[in-house]
């Protein structure tokens, strides 16, 4: 890294905060080694909130532990020790790791087509990581550790202020996800690339689609009858952050909601968008579409309430060309099973629907949670997958570069934290709209994509580090992608209009 101090108050890059995660996890992956003498039996499965939630296998994590392994950490960033990279031959390196007990890094290496790998030893701890590491341990001064579940909570710093640890906010109803996700997928044998691409060579890749895309309909299937179970529901909001599939998810709601006897009506939340001149702007003076003064509040309320009690109502539709809307000639009227589905940014928010009875409410919130990792120690984020799905999908269909969709990412990010994060337990339910399955697809798709960002542009960074990440995985054909899958929503070639 070319700056590993930061400034009290300074904000910092998205690579700076990936750099200081991996750093601090091989600094407690160390320090655990130390106080147990175990190096193999520590995952790390998934972020929760500025924090990494790390299972310890065949050994339970008392609070004595923990703050035996803290004190270990604190005394290493004292010392400031140098973690050294070290490039490797691969066969000595899966040699190292086997006898190390980490096999799923071993597993990992058996697909590289690299002759050698970069392995970063920490005062005699040896680990990989993906992505590039400080240089040393006094670099990695802010952190916590706390029980959590069945696991660990490994605490980094707030983004924002890099001096302090990110407040923790209890996420439950995520963190169920996620788990329910990670045991699905240890069930299939595929938590990590390295399972995913032996099902791959095994031929037993169709079998995994089908059960995974059973498991998500069957999903959809319980959040229908859930529904369908609450008499003074009209109203089912969706909300979720970008490229989760939401679109493919609310048609598949729509006919299992069919399936039981009930007529949904999608109502587009963007047809309630204020004039054009009465759009706010944001801090770089561009129109800030996703503020929720763009829509506009009080004629929804109305109408939503004038269709609860049966009333005959003319919706607007929007003319983004134009920046005006005009009501459509058709009214629409519920009946005793019309449900209206509502899919937009802020459908979690009680700020947009603030007249609606809370009883005639079902919110979704929906995310593709990604629980596949790289390997024990190496997580997948879940925006990359999240980015991954978009830059195809831009690509393809909205007619964007993939230089254009890294550089609008940020401001996605942002946009996110501002409108969707922080509602997001509020939901009713979370439905994961990961697929196990999909980077392997997205591969091929994504990687042309990736190679047209100009090598001295800004952008060229993210577009190489994401193809060094697709080369951990063998790549797939899409055909075998069911035509209503969510990840149709992304490749094409879907039964449903999006």
């Amino acid at each position: 890294m070319n700056k590993e101090k930061i400034a009290p108050g300074e904000q910092v890059s998205s690579a700076h905060s990936a750099a200081y995660e991996r750093s601090l996890l091989l600094l407690f992956l160390k320090a655990f080694s130390d106080e147990t003498g175990e190096t193999g039996n520590v995952s790390c499965l998934f972020s929760v909130r500025r924090g990494l939630y790390l299972e310890v296998h065949g050994m339970e994590v008392t609070e004595d532990l923990l703050a035996r392994v803290k004190v270990r950490m604190e005394s290493l960033v004292s010392a400031d020790v140098p973690i050294h990279s070290t490039k490797m031959r691969l066969a000595d390196a899966r040699a190292l790791f086997r006898a190390q007990g980490m096999q799923d890094k071993d597993r990992l290496f058996r697909f590289r087509r690299v002759s050698s790998v970069n392995v970063y030893d920490l005062g005699g701890y040896v680990d990989y990581f993906y992505g590039p590491m400080f240089s040393h341990t006094g670099a990695t001064p802010v952190f916590d550790l706390k029980p959590y579940g069945k696991g660990i909570l490994l605490l980094v710093p707030d983004r924002s202020d890099m001096s302090r640890v990110a407040p923790f906010r209890d996420q439950p109803k995520v963190h169920q996800a996620l788990l329910e996700a990670e045991a699905w997928n240890r069930r299939m044998g595929v938590e990590t690339v390295a399972g995913l691409n032996e099902t791959i060579c095994s031929g037993g890749l169709s079998d995994l689609i089908l059960v995974q895309e059973a498991l998500q309909e069957h999903k959809i299937a319980q959040i229908a009858r859930e529904i369908a179970d609450r008499p003074d529901v009209r109203f089912v909001m969706i909300a979720g952050p970008s490229s989760s599939g939401k679109t493919t998810f609310s048609h598949r709601l729509s006919i299992q909601l069919r399936a039981l006897g009930l007529s949904p009506h999608p109502i587009p939340v963007d047809d309630y968008f204020v004039d054009r001149s009465r759009t706010p702007r944001d801090a770089s003076g561009e129109y800030d579409f996703e503020a929720l003064e763009c829509v506009d509040l009080v004629r929804f309320n109305q109408d939503m309430l004038a269709l609860m009690r049966g009333e005959a109502v003319h919706l607007p539709r929007y003319n983004f060309i134009e920046g005006k809307s005009s009501p459509r000639p058709e009214a629409m009227q519920l009946g005793e099973k019309d449900i209206i589905v509502i899919e937009g940014i802020h459908a979690l928010n009680d700020a947009m629907s603030y007249d609606l009875p809370g009883e005639s409410k079902y919110k979704i919130y929906i995310s593709a949670l990604t629980t596949l990792n790289i390997d024990e120690h190496n997580r997948i984020p879940t925006t990359d997958g999240r980015l991954i799905r978009r830059m195809t999908r831009d690509f393809a269909h909205r007619g964007y570069s993939g230089q254009a969709t890294i550089r609008r990412w940020p401001s996605v990010r942002r946009g996110e934290e501002r409108n969707i994060f922080p509602f997001q337990e509020d939901a009713d339910v979370v439905f994961n709209s990961a697929l196990v399955y999909e980077l392997a697809v997205l591969k091929s798709l994504t990687e042309p994509i990736l190679f047209q960002v100009p090598e001295d542009c800004p952008e060229a960074e993210e577009a190489k580090r994401l193809l060094k990440f697709f080369d951990y995985f063998l790549p797939v054909g899409r055909e075998e992608v069911p035509t209503n899958s969510v990840l149709r929503e992304f490749i094409g070639g879907g039964c449903f209009k999006v």
